[in-house]
């Protein structure tokens, strides 16, 4: 029998930082299981778009809590998860060809949603 790691919370419809700008430009977070979605709301906003094109990063769980850790300074780990903040303020959060680009503002309400422990995902042992 193969054991999955679980995660509470376990699922979640889309959530932002509670520091965002009333929802409208943000750093979108699903958990579902043991996986992480992350889109950018600014992308469902444009008429021309498509919904079902619509870009989505989808990681473990467990990449997830080192991302944030690595965001934190509480560690250093390389992953496939990356984010880059240009010269312009415009940080780009980067997975297996998938970019998402987010406004300075965006940014800084979800790093403090980071560090207020908002996307947290708790290990459940077995």
């Amino acid at each position: 029998m193969v054991n999955t790691a679980k995660y509470l919370p376990e699922s979640t419809g889309w959530f932002t930082s509670t520091r965002t700008n009333n929802g409208n430009q943000c750093v979108e977070v699903r958990f579902d299981g043991a996986a992480v979605l992350i889109r950018d709301s600014k992308y469902r906003r444009n008429p021309a778009h498509r919904t079902e094109d619509e870009p989505v990063i989808t990681v473990t769980a467990s990449e997830w809590m080192r991302f944030l850790d690595t965001l934190l300074d509480r560690a250093v780990i390389p992953d496939d998860l990356t984010a880059h903040t240009g010269p312009d303020g415009h940080t780009t959060l980067s997975r297996g060809g998938i970019d998402l680009v987010y406004t300075p503002g965006e940014w800084q309400a979800f790093l403090a949603g980071v560090r207020d422990g908002e996307f947290d995902r708790t290990p459940v042992p077995f």
